[in-house]
Formats: C-alpha cells, sequence, structure tokens
C-alpha cells in the first residue's frame, strides 16, 4: 500500500490529516467540526479533489462533535467527489456524530462503516 502523508491543518478545535492510502485520500478530522472550524476541513478536502484523488475517506474516529455545519461540509466533497466519478465514504463514526447523520438521514447517501479498514477494503466508495 502507498502511504505518504498529504498534509494537515489544525486550530484550537480540529486538526484535520491527510494521507493517501492506495488511490484514496484518507482525511482524519480530530476534535470539533462546526461553525468555526468547517473551513480547515473543507480546503483539505477540495485539494484532494483538485489533486485527482476521487475517493475520499473520512476517518470520523477521532471526530468528537459535528454541526450542519461540518454535515454541509462532507455532503459538499460527496457531491464533488460523485461528480468527478468518485466518492466520499464515512469510518468509525463516534455516537455523538452517527446520531447527527441518523437524525438528517445523511447516513443514507454516505457509504459508512465501522472501522478505517472496513471502509478502505470497500472498493464501491
Amino acid at each position: 500500500m502507498d502511504r505518504g502523508t498529504v498534509g494537515s491543518a489544525q486550530s484550537g478545535r480540529l486538526l484535520v490529516e491527510v494521507r493517501q492510502e492506495g488511490s484514496s485520500a484518507v482525511v482524519t478530522p480530530a476534535g470539533e467540526l462546526d461553525h468555526h472550524t468547517a473551513d480547515l476541513l473543507r480546503e483539505p478536502l477540495e485539494d484532494c479533489l483538485a489533486k485527482g484523488f476521487k475517493r475520499l475517506v473520512i476517518d470520523c474516529a477521532r471526530l468528537e462533535f459535528c454541526d450542519s455545519t461540518g454535515l454541509n461540509v462532507l455532503l459538499g466533497a460527496r457531491l464533488k467527489a460523485e461528480a468527478a466519478g468518485g466518492g466520499v465514504t464515512l469510518a468509525g463514526m463516534q455516537p455523538v456524530v452517527a446520531r447527527v447523520f441518523e437524525i438528517t438521514g445523511a447516513n443514507a447517501v454516505f457509504s459508512v462503516h465501522d472501522t478505517l479498514e472496513a471502509a478502505l477494503a470497500d472498493e464501491s466508495g
């Protein structure tokens, strides 16, 4: 597998790491994703798509909170990835974050996996 660090961004409440895993970009937000930190995730996602990654795997294991602004960032990335012939897969959501996706119905439009390993193994995302 090809593993290389693509980049990272951080703020006091959100750290975003990006690395390449095969042909996918694995994006790992850690902390709180909300109105104040959304651009720290939006920019790396858009950068990955601009670099030609069609498949984005979001490792949510360290994401502690996600509000509607954060959800919109992920939905926007999904639309752009699908327009490029790819997709966005979510992995390892904590219960508090999974609940936001469940309440809004957003979990129905994403491929969601319990672990990062399962998400990477699923080539349909």
